[in-house]
């Protein structure tokens, strides 16, 4: 009969609990990366113990820098600015800016609770007419006062995502039938040169003219307004999410065709069971670039089509001229940044869920 020492045991558990942490911390950082968080890492390794100078190296790297960076870019902004005069005055530094952003966040509420307060006054009226006997005068009332930057902001992904989509459902169906085939690769190789480069500028033109003569009013599902950004996102966007998804198509072990061919597999076997999987990581690196330039296209589609977005609000502050338009459109700039960055890590997380690419 032998006796455990209680030392032992209890620094064999701590040891356990040790390492159950770590594979823990290992686990949750393939999603710290996915989501941009990577510098979240060290910070719990060294708080659990594990090597705390080599984790504040990697803390420096990850965080310190970036950050050390960013506080650089805001005092050499804040330094040059009031030096660049324009025809509005000085060019605003970052305290100027985070007022205006401030003051539009203060301004999106009160909007919100005037909206809010009309619907509420409409819900009653039409309560008080069916309670009356005069449902017939009942009416839905849309509310016409301005949107706030928030309700812009989500008109905007609403297009950006509307069109992005739209351009998918062309793009990789249209990707497996060229990477499939030599001969539809041959035919489709041409257009996809010579639309590729076409500015979306060159583009809304012609979706206006097609869009106004298709739909006689902003009565339907969707504005004419809206369907012009949208369209035109597509337009620009489809081709990066196209290409890759032919390549990836093209790229298939040949050993897996091969046998494809031995089971005899019909056409939508082969592309469900074996085209997509295999071909899953290029085209989600196509759909993350078509985002990508989606959204960057979606600014000028609405600043021309006047689609109440985020290019709209630009496009009517510069129109403005007012002091404050400046600082307006610099908050704006930040905002589609922001969005952008977010978009690319909502596709990322997509990829990394059904894939086995972790590649950023």
């Amino acid at each position: 009969m032998t006796t455990v020492d209680p030392d032992y045991a209890r620094e064999a558990e701590r040891e356990a609990r040790r390492a159950r942490l770590f594979t823990r911390i290992n686990k949750a950082d393939a999603w710290f990366r996915v989501l941009g968080l990577a510098w979240i890492t060290p910070i719990l390794k060294a708080a659990a113990g594990d090597n705390p100078k080599a984790q504040m190296k990697d803390i420096w790297l990850l965080l310190g820098v970036p950050l050390l960076a960013i506080a650089g870019f805001l005092l050499l902004w804040g330094t040059l600015a009031p030096k660049v005069q324009t025809s509005l005055g000085a060019v605003p530094g970052p305290a100027q800016v985070w007022h205006e952003a401030v003051l539009l966040h203060e301004d999106a509420q009160a909007k919100a609770a005037k909206k809010a307060k009309f619907e509420t006054m409409v819900a009653a009226r039409n309560e008080k007419l069916i309670a009356a006997g005069k449902a017939d005068q009942v009416k839905d009332i849309a509310y016409t006062g301005a949107p706030s930057y928030y309700e812009q902001i989500w008109t905007s992904i609403k297009t950006v995502f509307f069109g992005f989509l739209i351009g998918s459902c062309v793009a990789i169906p249209l990707g497996i039938l060229a990477g499939l085939s030599p001969y539809a690769n041959s035919a489709i190789n041409p257009l996809v040169q010579i639309f590729k480069p076409v500015s979306p500028l060159a583009w809304l033109p012609i979706v206006t003219m097609i869009i106004s003569a298709a739909v006689a009013t902003n009565d339907g599902l969707f504005s004419k307004s809206f369907l012009i950004s949208a369209i035109t996102v597509t337009l620009c966007s489809l081709w990066p999410t196209l290409i890759n998804t032919a390549l990836g198509v093209a790229s298939i072990d040949k050993d897996l065709v091969n046998v494809s061919k031995v089971l005899k597999m019909n056409t939508w076997t082969k592309i469900t069971k074996l085209v997509l999987p295999s071909a899953l990581p290029l085209i989600f690196t196509g759909l993350r670039l078509s985002l990508g330039v989606g959204w960057m296209v979606l600014i000028a589609a609405e600043m021309l089509a006047q689609n109440p977005g985020l290019g709209k609000f630009v496009w009517d502050e510069f129109q403005n001229g007012s002091s404050s338009s400046l600082a307006k459109i610099m908050v704006a700039v930040f905002t589609i940044g922001i969005i952008g960055f977010l978009l690319d890590r909502v596709m990322f997380a997509l990829q990394s869920l059904f894939t086995f690419s972790n590649n950023r």
